[in-house]
């Protein structure tokens, strides 16, 4: 059975930092592309960014390009999303997803964590 677990959400002020962290158990973790999804109240879940299976390719929305960073660590199974120069308009429940290709659509992926909280005041 395949699980995702994000962890590192939480409140932070306007022009702070973040650091979530997922973790990936039940099938073989480099094989998958990884990406970040966030969904805010009443609105659809956005693309974040999406990292490739080695790691070396990256892609990012252009609301967060310069101010986010995805990377993962196949040693420990695990999709980070550093997330620098936070706006209020960040807040919303962040999501990693396994996907098998550099997808930006949400059906692209198979796999779903329980999502993480991030609050951004101003």
């Amino acid at each position: 059975q395949v699980q995702l677990v994000e962890s590192g959400g939480g409140l932070v002020q306007a022009g702070g930092s973040l650091r979530l962290t997922c973790v990936v158990s039940g099938r073989t973790f480099s094989s998958y592309y990884m990406g970040w999804f966030r969904q805010a109240p009443g609105k659809e879940r956005d693309f974040v960014a999406v990292v490739s299976r080695s790691g070396s390719t990256t892609y990012y929305a252009d609301s967060v390009k310069g101010r986010f960073t995805i990377s993962r660590d196949n040693a420990k199974n695990t999709v980070y999303l550093q997330m620098n120069s936070l706006k209020p308009e960040d807040t919303a429940l962040y999501y990693c997803a396994q996907g098998r290709s550099m997808a930006a659509r949400a059906n692209d992926y198979d796999y779903w964590g329980q999502g993480t909280q991030v609050t951004v005041s101003s």
